[in-house]
């Protein structure tokens, strides 16, 4: 059986194998025999036939394609928006504020950029995002389509999808179209991007990208960026800061130097890399700068671009406001104005250290409230200094007043209140002595309190600053005053504004009291009156009577009084300023007639349009300070017109002047030579407000307020000053605006919701202390002088009392009350002949005057100095000729 069946197996191989052999045969033969059938010819022809079928339907599918294509482009790009005027592009940068010495005060901006040429952009910032961005990009022309291969491929792998843009591609998306991630967007993208390389070269779509890209921290373009990272100008930009630049329009926040500093290196050693394989830096460098830290300003290394402005204060934003008036929002936001201010900065320092000083005086003698921040941190966190550190440096309070410093009242204790300083990190403490607090008057009731812990809480967080008497470890209590004030000051003859202050804090409020508010001036009006009196024939020594008036309107009596309620007589018109008498001035206005004074007051600019009514000579009407002071330099400068300015000058983009303040005539700058010793002549188209002699008796009058008058006790600055007080109805405001022949200032103080500041609260002893302060550092800076008399008028030395020539009484000579007027021509006074003004008000017949006055008189400080010693009174001399009922004779 065995061997039968291996016979059988051997016998089925040879079968199969002579099988396989009949079987390739008969291929063989087959094919032999096909083959014989076919004609080389007819081969030949089939496939010509073949490749001219191939060759049309290749050449279909490209029509076809170029017609979907061209169809593509008519459809996608028939609505395409115009590329041609980024040629003429000027993209919206910083508008900035320069002082007169070229230092940088502030910037306003939408978008933080400074604009660069690409020619002072460094090639190795230029290099750096070519680099990281679109290292084709001086190859193709517009878009490259290798790279969207590759991100195609990378797509289809499971790879994060890349955007393959080119830099003229994310030109023409920031600039024209939006950001959305669709084929549509893309198309539209490339078909502007090819148009945009004909009509621009390669260095202007640079300059527009590396002005134009976002790269974090607010900051458009590569020059504010450098700023704002490393406070570093573009040349002064390492490898390592160049390549963290270009690291950043892929994802700004995502590479945060602090937050995400790993990933932020990697990108930026990315960049590194591409620089290098792209021959712009070489290896030894790339790899230098790969090992270098990531220093920015944001994780300390450098300090910020800020910190070398100051903080923006009333000044910069009123310029802000006018701009944005007088350009347009749009042009002064993204502009890119160079606006050079009118801004003393030492004068600005001292203005607000003056004011600051008079409403604490304020705030501390005469109201004594305690306000404070009204902000406590958790009882719980005082444990853990870390933690109410935190919790202190969280709360949003104002930081531009110098030398305060926020603190936390971590202990109170029987020697008063401990705190912790903010940013005092070696764990140190400060002490609020009991005797710092002794001025807060306790809440509940009358009297003051005795210790810290009366009013102060644990957790409080409160201002204080270090006191140099008391030790490094005492402080004093500060808080923000709720009564506010406002001071300004500016040249005379230029109406440069110096120094402005709208307030006690910008940050606390940037409300400017200076420009915005409108109060009433009261006293610190009646100049303007009493100027349209002098230039309407009256003098100095012309006689007014010092008495009740009553007036009957509309069925209502009307019963002006002076401050002190006692009446002077017979007196002349010096002493109405010196003294502030309200009903001198009253008849006064009366006399001359209101609607001559409301012109008066137009033309100085107090008022655009003033209600004739007889209150308003009172300054009843309300104006603001910047108007006031400016009408006042009016009177320093000799009666000529002067604008008050905050700018010198405003430049554009380019460096065209767009205004200019100053508008004199320079009449012998274009000569190239002047003679030995002379000057440049300058002509001036000024307008001439009063007469100079007017101007002049005007001055020499408040210079009386200052010497004798109402602010002699508290203005006294050792040079010659003219001023004049104000003080409202129930003490709501207070005011002092005084000038020297150079210098204007004026102050005033008030709360923004009008209320009676107290008693014996007035414009002398509230805004002259702060003008005395300011106008003594202003005079050690730009000295003073004397005030100098205009030709047309005559010096005649007079009883200031009577108004009488002294040569004609001897006796007045050694009185002391002995002056000496100044007189246009023609208008002396003459002995025995007074000149009476009643304004046209009846006098009763059983009036008494108070005929007593005294060279120190203050009537709007303290009224109980109406009541001189007789041994210093001087009664009215001279007979009456006649009296007045409404005319001057």
């Amino acid at each position: 059986m065995a061997t039968n069946a291996g016979q059988s197996f051997a016998d089925g191989g040879q079968v199969l194998q002579v099988y396989k052999m009949n079987w390739s045969k008969q291929i063989f033969d087959n094919l032999s025999s096909l083959w014989g059938k076919f004609d080389p010819k007819s081969i030949l022809r089939w496939g010509l036939r073949g490749c001219a079928a191939m060759f049309s339907a290749a050449c279909l599918g490209l029509i076809m394609a170029a017609l979907i294509l061209d169809a593509a482009v008519w459809t996608f790009g028939r609505d395409l928006p115009s590329h041609e005027n980024l040629a003429n592009y000027e993209p919206p940068i910083i508008s900035r504020i320069f002082s007169a010495e070229g230092r940088l005060l502030d910037e306003f901006a939408k978008e933080r950029r400074l604009f660069s040429p690409v020619e002072e952009i460094p090639p190795l910032v230029r290099n750096a995002f070519i680099s990281a961005e679109d290292k084709n990009f001086f190859l193709h022309s517009g878009y490259d389509p290798l790279g969207m291969v590759k991100a195609v491929v990378q797509a289809m792998a499971g790879e994060r999808l890349r955007g393959a843009s080119t830099i003229t591609q994310q030109v023409m998306k920031n600039f024209l179209l939006s950001n959305d991630r669709s084929v549509e967007r893309k198309i539209r993208e490339i078909l502007l991007a090819s148009r945009l390389e004909r009509t621009l070269s390669k260095d202007q779509i640079l300059e527009l990208y590396l002005n134009e890209i976002f790269l974090g921290q607010s900051s458009y373009g590569v020059t504010a960026a450098a700023q704002t990272y490393f406070n570093k100008s573009l040349d002064e930009l390492n490898v390592e800061e160049a390549a963290y630049l270009a690291a950043l329009p892929k994802a700004p926040s995502r590479y945060h130097p602090v937050r995400h500093s790993s990933l932020a290196v990697w990108r930026r050693n990315f960049v590194i890399n591409e620089m290098v394989e792209n021959g712009y830096i070489s290896g030894d460098e790339g790899e230098q700068a790969k090992l270098a830290e990531l220093r920015t300003v944001m994780s300390g290394d450098f300090a910020s671009f800020k910190s070398t402005m100051p903080p923006r204060d009333y000044f910069t934003d009123e310029i802000r406001r006018q701009l944005a008036t007088t350009f347009g929002e749009e042009e002064f936001f993204a502009g890119g104005l160079t606006i050079r201010a009118t801004i003393d900065e030492e004068l600005q320092a001292t203005a607000g250290e003056a004011l600051r000083a008079g409403l604490e005086k304020y705030d501390r003698g005469r109201s004594g409230k305690w306000t404070g921040t009204g902000l406590v941190v958790d009882g719980d966190l005082l444990g853990d200094e870390r933690e109410w550190r935190t919790a202190l440096s969280s709360f949003e309070l104002p930081r531009d007043i110098p030398g305060w410093e926020r603190a936390l009242v971590v202990e109170l204790t029987a020697e008063g209140a401990v705190i912790g300083i903010e940013g005092q990190l070696d764990g140190s403490r400060g002490l609020i002595p009991n005797s710092d607090v002794s001025w807060v008057r306790k809440p509940e009731g009358r009297g003051k309190v005795e210790l810290a812990s009366d009013f102060l809480k644990l957790g409080e967080i409160v201002f204080a600053e270090q006191t140099e008497s008391e030790g490094e470890n005492h402080w004093t209590l500060k808080q923000f005053p709720e009564v506010q004030g406002a001071f300004m000051a500016m040249d005379v003859n230029s109406g440069r504004v110096l120094a402005m202050h709208g307030g006690f804090s910008y940050g606390q409020s940037v409300f400017n009291r200076a420009s915005q508010a409108d109060r009433q001036p009261g006293s610190a009006f009646k100049p303007f009156v009493y100027a349209a009196a002098l230039d309407s024939g009256y003098t100095p020594a012309t006689i007014v009577i010092d008495a009740p008036i009553e007036r009957v309107t509309d069925g209502r009596v009307w019963r002006p009084k002076n401050s002190s309620n006692q009446f002077y007589g017979l007196v002349p018109l010096r002493t109405g300023i010196e003294l502030s008498r309200n009903l001198m001035t009253i008849r006064l206005a009366e006399d001359v007639g209101m609607e001559t004074v409301a012109e008066y007051a137009e033309t100085f600019g107090v008022y655009d349009r003033m209600d004739p009514y007889l209150a308003n000579s009172l300054g009843s009407q309300e104006t603001t300070l910047s108007r006031i002071v400016a009408g006042y330099a009016m009177f320093a400068n000799g009666g000529e017109r002067v604008f008050p300015t905050l700018v010198d000058r405003v430049q554009d983009r380019y460096g065209r002047t767009l205004f200019r303040h100053d508008q004199r005539l320079c009449l012998d700058c274009d000569r190239q030579y002047l003679v030995e010793g002379a000057i440049p002549q300058i002509f001036s188209y000024r307008t001439r407000v009063i007469d100079p002699i007017t101007a002049y008796q005007m001055t020499a009058m408040m210079q009386g307020v200052v010497e004798r008058g109402t602010a002699s006790r508290t203005v006294q600055p050792g040079v010659p000053v003219a001023g004049k007080t104000g003080t409202t109805n129930d003490s709501r405001d207070a005011w002092f605006v005084g000038f020297t022949p150079d210098l204007v200032a004026g102050c005033y103080i008030g709360y923004d919701e009008p209320r009676s500041l107290g008693r014996n609260a007035y414009g002398s002893n509230l805004c002259g202390p702060v003008f005395n302060e300011f106008i003594i550092e202003a005079v050690k800076k730009y000295g003073s002088s004397d005030f100098q008399p205009p030709e047309g008028g005559v010096f005649v030395a007079i009883d200031r009392l009577t108004g009488q020539p002294i040569l004609d009484n001897p006796s007045s000579a050694n009185s002391g009350q002995t002056i000496d007027e100044f007189f246009r021509y023609g208008t002396e006074p003459v002995s025995g002949r007074i000149r009476v003004v009643d304004g046209g008000f009846a006098l009763a017949s059983d009036l008494i005057f108070d005929t007593a006055l005294s060279e120190n008189v203050d009537i709007d400080e303290n009224p109980a100095d109406d009541s001189m010693p007789d041994d210093q009174s001087q009664l009215i001399r001279g007979s009456l000729e006649s009296l007045s009922s409404g005319g001057l004779y």
